[in-house]
């Protein structure tokens, strides 16, 4: 059927309208009941036209886009601009719907949509449409129903639809789940070919149903075209930018950074962040580049890498990239609970205040992480059972507290100089004292100071010279220095820079660099710090690079938003990274930058005494921003959890695909939760950073090579959009990766590798086949056909020559139905491959090349020859060849003269001797062996092939070898693969 109006046709295909129809897509979406009582929450709503089989993509609808203010349970309107067709002269309509309620919406078959009455009364030219409408739904899933279809035009008058269904697709709403409360909007496409006057099939063409109350859209009368997309049309600011800011500023940077800045020293700092930025800057660059190499659905780093690098490589990342936001949900928690116990309440301390002091892993400071941390981690996994829209709350108040608390550390920096008030700490000639000791401890001349400070308590006080005196170990060093209050936050100034400039690491317990220290007065380290302990500890603080590719489902346009904003998140917070560090090194002393706990200001926290106007904007904003990362790694770990089960490649994950009503991933929560309580276990955030580093290595290597074989491969399909991309930015990204995993812990680097090496073998083993067009299959092929094009197309030399296994199979081929010959030929075939050489088994087909029944049973012979091979534990490949009786003698010619490829070809023809009852049989076995001579290859027939022993068959005794003719020790040879296998090697 063709368009006859040129007129027609070309403003249809202006408006993409025409070959490209809308679709009707079926969502499912849970409403929980507080979703009543909330209104006025606005969606924005994008519409997208999809494309048919032949052409794929997306382009903007001529709908345009809308915000809508959605009121559960309340109707709300939905006005847009659309095209009808009323003769040859396309004119505009306002379409205003009205949506009732959401509850169940069903399909009845492929043609029909049931949906609640129209009223088409009035309906004239150039007029407001009302629609109502009721849809069904029980819970939202992923999975929607796509179908497309072609509106033609005959005279100007009549429209006819044809529809096709394709394969299904993903889509994604995280916003509409945020907000709960909406499950259905259909923008609707009316096209008129009449005025109402003229339509003689029922009101607007609709064909009506018994029951009023609904209609059924007719497959061939269609006035009505309807299709739903959401999309949160997010942009690079509030789609990327920002989120990915949020979740890379932590904790880390507020408890630990000035502590490594104490360590390493400025220089050697700025050298350890320049490897931790430029690893997550050269990941980034190489995401940006897969991910604008295509449609980035939802599933994030997941769907890069399992669809780039195939089900193997996806889902062992995949679960390390699930375990990294599980472990560093567990971080979070525990760098939340130091917060607090440490320096917002110490009074909660178990034990008391004198716990907190005890650092020994096994001691009252860190079970105290443990017990907290677990009680946190389950209030924080019921806020989640709750529903994402609790979490994706905190994130805004997260992000404006760890924005708030830098800056006001950078004014603290700048007031103290000007001011010199900066918090004043006492030391024995550098070795800082304990402030809580010299408040127990300070001398009874000072019991008329109501609120001392810590320069009114040091001095050398009877108590703290009993306490150095004790045991007679420290005395002497005590008796030789004096004791000062010094300005342990001077501001500002260059004399502080230049004195935190070069290393200082120390042992644990010591006070000064080679100088033991006494840790229950003085302030002592409590591990042994070296330069890759550093980088292992503050790697965690510049992860959190996906956040955007997480979140492509809520983009407008992910293909520049991804790269824009993933790039400039890194780049911003780098610079906080390097300006944080130059402000600590130039404002605080080197003695408290080497305090980690605050052991020498009250046991408050060294960027909070720093941070002006008050340092409870550091300490609360810290704390915050702990809460509310540790929610969204529980919210995201057991949802990339359920995407890797429902991808259906690993078989024991297969309970986790399931949710419940509200769309919770329930068994993927509380597989997070146990996960995380191990984590918390370990009971300090130092621990924990050096695991959790492994987890995210492999995923940006992972990432990294992704880029770097796809380019160096220079796949046909790979074409990303970002400009700034080159294969070797991609290979030093993955040597940082490796470089940072090894130089942390070799134990732990070899144990991430294992894993992921065993993740890898269980999905080849147990794991459904996927196939993705992932890069890995482009690799084997360039790795083949570089070996095969290294391979001379000649004969080998004799001492090199080996059998390369040509399995003739003529036989009857059937699902069920198991042929005990080609079997026991299969099992022969696997006994012969101890010589390593190529198998190929060839099942004989009598058929016709150009039947299409023929070719769908040559390819289930084919797929069943590929089980029998694999039962037989032959590894090869399987083909089959049509033959006709008057074309035998070509078919059997073709076959020798043209299989194999260079080098690698059969020079071994393995061949089953007929039953004479059939001489078609016969005549085929005799083309065989004459063209298999012919062709200058070594014929193998075996006769009585059913009783050949079995491949698991253990068998004693002999081979006898009959050298009846000179054959060049074929024999000695077939009979000596046959004694290499494992069931024969007690044969003589």
């Amino acid at each position: 059927m063709s368009i006859p109006n040129a007129n027609i046709k070309k403003q249809l295909g202006r408006n993409r309208l025409y070959d490209r129809q809308c679709i009707y897509i079926r969502a499912m979406h849970n409403m929980p009941a507080r979703g009543a009582r909330e209104t006025g929450r606005a969606l924005n709503v994008r519409i997208k036209e999809h494309l048919a089989s032949k052409r794929r993509g997306s382009l903007t609808s001529p709908l345009g886009r809308h915000r809508i203010n959605a009121h559960y349970g309340i109707e709300f309107n939905v006005k847009c601009t659309i095209l009808t067709c009323e003769a040859e002269i396309p004119a505009r309509k306002e379409l205003e719907a009205f949506w009732i309620s959401v509850k169940n919406p069903e399909m009845n078959n492929k043609n029909d949509c049931v949906m609640r009455a129209i009223d088409c009364t009035g309906w004239a030219k150039n007029t407001v449409v009302k629609l109502n409408w009721e849809v069904v739904s029980s819970s939202f899933t992923s999975t929607v129903l796509q179908r497309l279809g072609y509106v033609w035009f005959k005279n100007g008058e009549t429209i006819y639809f044809r529809t096709y269904w394709i394969r299904r697709v993903n889509i994604q709403l995280p916003r509409t789940e945020s907000i709960g409360l909406v499950a259905a909007i259909f923008f609707v496409t009316v096209f008129m070919a009449h005025p109402v006057d003229n339509i003689s099939r029922g009101q607007c063409g609709i064909a009506q149903l018994a029951d009023s109350s609904t209609i059924m859209v007719d497959s061939k009368w269609v006035y009505l075209l309807s299709w739903m997309l959401f999309e949160a049309n997010l942009g690079v600011l509030l789609g990327v930018y920002l989120p990915t800011i949020q979740h890379i500023l932590g904790v880390t940077m507020f408890i630990r950074l000035f502590w490594v800045v104490g360590m390493a020293g400025l220089w050697w700092t700025m050298v350890l962040l320049a490897i931790c930025c430029s690893c997550t800057l050269l990941t980034s660059i190489s995401l940006s580049a897969v991910a604008t190499n295509g449609v980035v659905e939802s599933g994030g780093a997941y769907f890069i890498i399992s669809r780039n690098l195939g089900a193997e490589f996806g889902s062992a990342v995949g679960i390390l990239f699930y375990l990294a936001n599980t472990v560093a949900a567990s971080m979070y928690i525990v760098g939340g609970v130091e917060v607090l116990l440490m320096y917002i309440v110490p009074d909660m301390a178990i034990g008391g205040r004198d716990a907190l002091h005890d650092t020994d892993p096994l001691g009252p400071l860190y079970n105290n992480y443990r017990i907290y941390g677990t009680v946190f981690l389950l209030l924080q996994v019921l806020i989640v059972a709750m529903g994402v829209k609790f979490v994706q709350l905190l994130a805004p108040v997260s992000l404006l507290c760890v924005i708030l608390a830098i800056l006001a550390c950078f004014a603290g920096g700048v007031e103290k100089a000007i001011t010199g008030s900066g918090q004043m700490v006492c030391s024995l000639d550098d070795r800082l004292i304990q402030s809580v000791v010299l408040y127990r401890n300070h001398n009874s001349s000072h019991t008329n100071i109501t609120e001392p400070t810590i320069c009114d308590v040091c001095d050398k006080s009877p108590g703290l010279t009993h306490l150095f005196c004790d045991s007679g170990e420290f005395c002497s060093e005590y008796t030789k220095v004096k004791i000062a209050c010094t300005q342990g936050f001077p501001g500002f100034n260059m004399a502080t820079l230049k004195d935190n400039l070069e290393p200082g690491y120390m042992e644990r317990d010591e006070v000064l660099p080679g100088v033991r220290g006494k840790h229950d007065a003085e302030v002592v380290q409590d591990v042994t710090s070296t330069f890759f302990l550093l980088l292992a500890i503050y790697f965690p603080a510049v992860t959190g690079i996906m956040t955007g590719t997480n979140m492509s489902g809520d983009l407008r346009d992910p293909q520049r938003s991804i790269p824009s904003g993933t790039i400039a998140a890194t780049v911003t917070t780098s610079i906080i990274y390097y300006a944080l560090a130059i402000l600590f090194a130039a404002s605080v002393d080197r003695s408290v930058l080497r305090d980690k706990f605050g052991r020498s200001i009250d046991n408050n926290m060294v960027v909070s005494t720093l941070a002006w106007p008050s340092p409870w904007v550091v300490t609360v904003g810290s704390f915050l921003s702990t809460f509310g990362a540790a929610l969204q790694c529980l919210c995201s770990a057991p949802r990339l959890l359920q995407s890797i089960a429902k991808d259906d490649v690993i078989p024991i994950l297969a309970p986790f695909a399931r949710v419940t009503a509200n769309n919770e991933p329930l068994l993927g929560l509380l597989l997070t939760t146990f996960i995380a309580e191990l984590a918390i276990l370990l009971g300090a955030v130092d621990k924990i950073a050096e695991v959790l580093d492994f987890f995210f290595l492999m995923c940006y290597a992972f990432v990294n090579l992704i880029a770097f074989l796809h380019s160096v491969l220079r796949a046909p399909n790979w074409r990303p959009r970002f400009k700034y991309f080159h294969w070797l930015l991609s290979l030093m990204g993955a040597f940082l990766c490796f470089f940072i995993m090894f130089a942390s812990d070799w134990h732990l680097a070899l144990v991430a590798c294992g894993l992921t090496f065993a993740i890898y073998k269980y999905v080849e083993w147990k794991g459904a086949k996927k196939e993705w067009g992932d890069g890995m299959r482009g690799l084997a092929l360039t790795t083949a056909q570089y070996s095969l094009l290294k391979v001379e197309d000649k004969d080998p030399h004799p001492k090199n020559w080996r059998p390369q296994l040509l399995i003739c199979l003529s036989t009857t081929w059937s699902k069920e139905l198991i042929d005990l010959r080609a079997m026991s030929m299969l099992n022969l075939g696997a006994q012969l491959k101890a010589g390593r050489g190529l198998a190929i088994a060839c099942a004989f087909l009598k058929a016709s090349s150009d039947n299409a029944k023929d070719k769908q049973h040559a390819q289930e012979v084919k797929e069943r020859l590929t089980k029998d091979m694999a039962k037989a534990r032959l590894r090869g490949f399987g083909k089959t060849i049509f033959y006709t009786v008057d074309q035998m003698s070509g078919c059997v010619s073709a076959l020798y003269q043209s299989i194999g490829i260079g080098g690698l070809r059969p020079n071994t023809v393995l061949l089953n001797w007929p039953k004479p009852e059939e001489p078609e049989e016969v005549e085929l076995f005799v083309e065989k062996l004459i063209y298999g001579v012919a062709n200058d290859n070594c014929v193998l027939v075996a006769k009585g092939i059913t009783e050949f022993p079995d491949a698991n068959d253990r068998l004693i005794g002999y081979i006898d070898i009959w050298w009846v003719v000179m054959d060049g020790g074929i024999l000695m040879l077939i009979a000596y693969l046959l004694k290499q296998h494992k069931f024969s090697k007690p044969l003589h």
